[in-house]
């Protein structure tokens, strides 16, 4: 009786959410495009006063670069240091 509550909740709580994936979808790929244009902002040419400290998160996000700047309206990447179209 117990799992039938438990699947139905969790039905119920689906059903819901449902509606709102892709709005959920949009704003999560808009806060890793604004996080990724952070990072990457110095080489860009944009001061960015924590660029020290974002240094060493570059080996994680070097494989989002590309469809990131696809998203932001660049044919080929707009870094000489990194290449990856």
């Amino acid at each position: 009786m117990l799992d039938h509550i438990k699947k139905l909740i969790a039905y119920y709580e689906e059903v819901l959410s449902m509606p709102h994936r892709q709005e959920i979808a949009r704003e999560l790929r808009n806060e890793d495009d604004l996080f990724l244009l952070m990072l990457y902002s110095e080489m860009i040419g944009i001061p960015n006063p924590v660029y020290y400290y974002t240094l060493e998160l570059y080996p994680h996000m070097i494989e989002k670069f590309h469809d990131w700047h696809l998203r932001m309206g660049m044919e080929k990447s707009p870094l000489s240091g990194i290449r990856c179209c």
